[in-house]
């Protein structure tokens, strides 16, 4: 291993160490706590809103609100959901999946907050579209333009370097060689024209596109997961048992399984749980901003769903297939342990296909979605004659994708992608009061009524 690689590992070791989680998940609570438990009180009138008629006619906006939420989902509903749940009670037992629902539903509260200063503090760009973000909060709300410019620095390296390219186009080449036999130079070329198309077009055709295939993908894959449940009927009831008992006493070593303490469940779980929902590191609040809206709360809650639409209910569906079929214990990890999971479960030959088609249409949607985040950044830092210069090395990227060795680049995205949450959470807890105040003020006017929690003072 080079010195470049191991310093780079230590980085990333002290970014996503225990200070960045506790700090992402410390705001969690802390805005649970001024909202009021919003994300358990208000998520029916936030489920509402996503599958309401009323999506935003007339109102200022480039997209609905949800093909707003459909374009965020795209990014964060990813190869984590299959391989990064794997990973994470291959390290921590089963019980990393409870703590990926706490990470979960304190991370519904900061989704909405973000989300709703995204549209509070949106602009209208030069070519007459929506902009918005942690940029802009940070700049406008926080009055911070170096933060503002350093996130945006963050945001096209995670594009570029890390989520939203190499990892994806690895995925999507080696499960077309693997289960499909086609070449990677095949996939590349196919797999670069079809995304041409579809981000050339910007937010619109992104959105569009994403507003069918993420409700068709998520679908597919609920339904393969509730297969393989249904079939192992009779071992859900102990399967959950042991996530709740091994979530706070640890889980013994069994088949090869190295065995994991509490401790090592809780950071497991809590790392792979924002890495999959995001919630806090400012991606999905550049999404919420172009929503068709006149309400910044409204948008907040529709936004807060993804998070219960990503983990709570995606990741859970992987993580008791992965328990129950008994796969966690064994040698395999990442996406040959769900393989296994859904061979064992469904059958031998089917379960390998299931798995591969949902990493194709998981890693196909992380890089829409992905592409118009950094397209964002890019339009904020150099305005928007950058955007199409972006739109062409971002292309490039995803061609050259499927023959580069990860190992290095895994590393810097980790990297970077932790470092994003840095100056986003510092807005978010330097606006807190901002988020409060607009909140109570929402439900004040709607109901009569205001959230429980405490007073505007910061």
């Amino acid at each position: 291993m080079s010195s470049i690689q191991v310093a780079l590992q230590a980085i990333d070791s002290f970014v996503w160490g225990p200070p960045l989680l506790i700090l992402l998940v410390g705001t969690g609570v802390y805005l649970t706590v001024r909202l009021g438990l919003l994300q358990v009180l208000r998520l029916p009138l936030a489920l509402r809103l996503v599958f309401g008629r009323d999506q935003g006619q007339g109102k200022a906006g480039d997209v609905s609100s949800f093909a707003a939420l459909c374009t965020a989902l795209s990014a964060t509903i990813g190869t984590g959901n299959i391989v990064g749940v794997a990973t994470a009670i291959k390290l921590g037992g089963p019980g990393a999946l409870f703590w990926m629902w706490m990470a979960a539903f304190f991370g519904m509260a900061t989704k909405y907050a973000e989300c709703l200063l995204a549209v509070k503090y949106r602009v209208t760009d030069a070519n007459g579209q929506m902009a918005g973000g942690p940029m802009y909060y940070l700049e406008r709300g926080l009055g911070s333009r170096p933060l503002a410019k350093l996130f945006a620095l963050f945001g096209i390296g995670v594009a570029f370097f890390g989520i939203g390219t190499f990892p994806q186009v690895n995925a999507i080449s080696d499960a077309m060689t693997l289960s499909f036999s086609v070449p990677r130079e095949v996939t590349a070329v196919v797999l670069t024209l079809i995304v041409g198309l579809v981000t050339l077009g910007g937010i619109q055709s992104i959105s569009s596109v994403s507003s069918k295939v993420v409700p068709f993908m998520a679908l597919f894959y609920i339904v393969s997961c509730l297969g393989v449940l249904v079939a192992n009927a009779s071992a859900l009831p102990d399967a959950v048992a042991l996530v709740l008992s091994s979530a706070f006493t640890g889980q013994a070593a069994t088949g090869g399984f190295v065995g994991a303490g509490v401790l090592l469940a809780i950071q497991s779980g809590v790392a792979r749980g924002v890495f999959s929902n995001e919630s806090g590191l400012g991606s999905a609040p550049i999404a919420a901003a172009a929503a068709k809206t006149d309400s910044c709360v409204e948008q907040g809650l529709v936004s807060m769903t993804g998070t219960f639409f990503d983990t709570i209910i995606i990741c859970t569906m992987t993580g008791l297939t992965l328990v129950v079929t008994g796969v966690w214990s064994g040698d395999l990890s990442g996406a040959a342990m769900t393989s296994a999971a859904f061979a064992q479960g469904l059958n031998p030959h089917v379960g390998q296909y299931l798995v591969s088609i949902g990493l194709l249409f998981f890693a196909f949607t992380t890089i829409l979605g992905w592409n118009y985040y950094g397209e964002r950044c890019t339009e904020y830092l150099f305005g928007v004659r950058a955007i199409k210069p972006y739109r062409l090395i971002y292309l490039a990227l995803v061609a050259c994708g499927a023959f580069l060795h990860l190992d290095m680049i895994w590393l810097l995205a980790d990297i970077v992608n932790g470092l994003m949450a840095v100056p986003n959470l510092i807005g978010l807890i330097g606006l807190r009061h901002v988020v409060v105040a607009e909140t109570r003020a929402f439900f004040a006017r709607h109901e009569d009524t205001e959230p429980e929690g405490e007073t505007q003072t910061a």
